[in-house]
Parts: C-alpha cells; sequence; structure tokens
C-alpha cells in the first residue's frame, strides 16, 4: 500500500520554498511532484533582519513573520497539490523543516530555532503537518543538524555497493554539508559556508540575487592572504560532530577579516569566498572520508559552475550532480522533509545519533492534527 508525503523545506539561502509530493511504497519512493515557490524581496529582507546574530527584535515582527511564513507554506502545499491533481485527503502528513531563524547548538541550553506556524499549515491545508524537527535532537544532546544523512542512507545507498565503495554527498545551500556512506558508518556534518557568503558579497555589490554559474568569481583573482585569514577559523578545527549557520558565518564574520587586509578588489573577494567553500568542502572529504570514490552534489550551490570545478580540482575521484542518478539537485532537501514526516508518523526514529552526536535515536518533531485528526486512513 502506497502513502503521500508531502516535504517543505527553506534554506539557509532564503531565496523560497520548495515543495516535493512523494509517494512511498514498501521501502521504496518517488517524487510526484515539485513546486518551487520565489519569495518576495520584502519576506526576504524580514528573514534577514529577524535572524542577524545578536540583533534586538520586536516580538510582534517575529509573531508576524511566522505566520506570513506559515501561510507562505500552506500556499506552497495546496499549489503542489493542485499541480499534482492530488487532492489533500490522499495526503498522510506534511514535513515542514520551517525557516531557520538562530542556530545555537554549542550554548548552554543549546537550541535552534525555526518557524513557519505549522497550526496555520494543517489548518489551512487540512493535512497533519509535522515540523520542528531539530529540538528533539538537541533535547538528547545532540547538534540538531545535520538531519539529511538519514535520508541520503536510505535513498543514496541503493545506488552503491557499500561493500565495495563508499560516497560523498555534499548539499551546498547557504551552508555546506556533507554525508559519508560506507559499509561500516555514516558520518555527516556542515562544512562551512556555502553560498551565503558569496550570495551577499555580489547583492551588495552588484544587486544580483546570486553569482549564475561563478561568473564574477571567476573573474576574479583569489587573495590568498584573505583565505588563510577565513580558513583560520575555529569552527574549521572542531572535532565532530558539529553544526553551524548564517549566524556564524555571517558578513559580520566576512567584514572583521576583511578590515585585515589593506585593500582588495570586489571580484578578488568573490573568488576568494567561492574558493573558501569549495576548500573547506574538499578539506572535509580528504580529513574524514579519504576513500571516498564518488561524490554528489545537490543543493542550490550545484549550478555554479566555477564552484563544482573548483572542488574537482582538489579531488582526485569523481564529482557530480545527484541528476547522474535522476535525483535532480534541487529537490533532494524537500524530499527529505517528507521522509523525516513518514518517519515520525510511523513511530521511526529520524535522527543518526552518530551524526549529531545525540545520546540516542528518537523520532523527531512535533506533531499538528489536519482534519483527519491523527488517522492514517
Amino acid at each position: 500500500m502506497s502513502e503521500l508525503y508531502i516535504g517543505l523545506m527553506s534554506g539557509t539561502s532564503v531565496d523560497g520554498i520548495d515543495a516535493g509530493l512523494l509517494e512511498f511504497t514498501n521501502n521504496t519512493f518517488k517524487l510526484l511532484e515539485f513546486e518551487y515557490t520565489p519569495f518576495q524581496e520584502s519576506t526576504k529582507q524580514a528573514i534577514h533582519t529577524l535572524s542577524s546574530a545578536d540583533r534586538a527584535i520586536f516580538l510582534k515582527d517575529y509573531g508576524l513573520l511566522d505566520a506570513q511564513l506559515g501561510h507562505l507554506f500552506a500556499e506552497a502545499s495546496n499549489n503542489l497539490l493542485v499541480k499534482s491533481g492530488i487532492k489533500s485527503s490522499e495526503v498522510t502528513a506534511i514535513g515542514s523543516h520551517g525557516q531557520t531563524m538562530h542556530h545555537a547548538p554549542d550554548l548552554s541550553p543549546a537550541f535552534s530555532l525555526q518557524i513557519g506556524d505549522p497550526n496555520i499549515i494543517a489548518e489551512i491545508t487540512g493535512i497533519t503537518t509535522i515540523s520542528d524537527f531539530r529540538r528533539r535532537d538537541i533535547a538528547a544532546a545532540g547538534q540538531g543538524a545535520p538531519l539529511a544523512p538519514a535520508f541520503h542512507q536510505a535513498i543514496f545507498s541503493q545506488f552503491f555497493n557499500l561493500s565495495k565503495q563508499s560516497v560523498c554527498i555534499i548539499n551546498i545551500g547557504g551552508i555546506a554539508n556533507i554525508t559519508y556512506l560506507s559499509n561500516s558508518n555514516t558520518i555527516g556534518f556542515d562544512t562551512g559556508p556555502g553560498n551565503a557568503l558569496m550570495d551577499y558579497w555580489i547583492k551588495k555589490h552588484r544587486g544580483n540575487a546570486y553569482d549564475k554559474n561563478g561568473a564574477w568569481a571567476k573573474s576574479g583573482i583569489i587573495n590568498q592572504e584573505l583565505l588563510a585569514h577565513l580558513k583560520q577559523d575555529a569552527y574549521f578545527k572542531l572535532d565532530l560532530p558539529k553544526s553551524t549557520g548564517k549566524e556564524y558565518f555571517s558578513p559580520t564574520w566576512l567584514k572583521q577579516i576583511i578590515k585585515q587586509l589593506s585593500s582588495y578588489k570586489q571580484e578578488d573577494i568573490q573568488a576568494t569566498l567561492c574558493q573558501l567553500t569549495a576548500e573547506t568542502i574538499a578539506d572535509a572529504i580528504q580529513q574524514y572520508a579519504p576513500q571516498t570514490s564518488n561524490t554528489l552534489i545537490c543543493g542550490g550551490g550545484v549550478h555554479n559552475k566555477h564552484l563544482i570545478e573548483s572542488i574537482q580540482k582538489r579531488l582526485k575521484h569523481p564529482v557530480s550532480s545527484t541528476a547522474k542518478f535522476n535525483i535532480n539537485p534541487d529537490h533532494v532537501e524537500a524530499m527529505a522533509f517528507a521522509w523525516l514526516a513518514k518517519q515520525t508518523i510511523n513511530n521511526l526514529s529520524g535522527n543518526l545519533p552518530e551524526v549529531t552526536g545525540a545520546k540516542n535515536a528518537v523520532i523527531l518533531g512535533g506533531i499538528y492534527p489536519g482534519k483527519k485528526g491523527l488517522s492514517r486512513k
């Protein structure tokens, strides 16, 4: 018997909402439909403003954005259903990651905050909604991230004989993270900046949302002095488990380091930021997954041709998009949260303690019943 789930994802790149409709049959699943909804500029600005580290905010603004995002996630879900021709009553549950506002797994006590009111999603769609996936892992002394490795393990192990070869999956969003799959273990952690700093720099100086194909970065010359300063950050030397966010690798973090330089060209900074992402990803693979035989890339960064070429230059094995296995690299994270919702509905854990550092495997998320209540029929 098959079941339908929707996964919703809005990542640290703050570009919009990914919505995926998945059909699960026994131990197999396939993506039936996908819908991308870009954020309006005003929404992007509100998210950036309220998620700025160490900035005072008004509770009214926080609550308003939480509700607004709830409506946007619900609208994305309903549009997805219209596009697919599927009725809401046929969908078992929605898994909504929400929009991360602050991720602080190393504070005491630790916390991670995602917004996008799931009550609104459940009410408007009529579908049981699961959200707030990260905090239960943190309650179990984990990092709360990354959560995708459990899904990567489920989906990509079918393409590789892990007893004979191992594989890395790299997701490059605002922050980049790695999953290493082998016959003996699974490793996962955030490697550091992905697209966030590059997006910030080109937006500031060119007015563009992102560096298409990495063309601006390619036009510059890598500033080796700056690159060395950036790579000296303590995060890159931390032992596993570890995770981070754009509240750490922020514009403020970048400005503080740039101030140490006497002069620079804007395109050279972009080239250096691109190289920082490439090198920290490649360094992570070489340090923690030296036996990797294939690296697959997903997330928005896969479209940065210059970035992917820079990663490939530092590795001795093939690097390719997940599209090589007929998995659209832009769809993977939304698919992951549909899968996590299914895990929760079926009373199954969604975290990997060996990845997050949690004391034990736990069932993730809060459940907000839809019109059918908690019935799965």
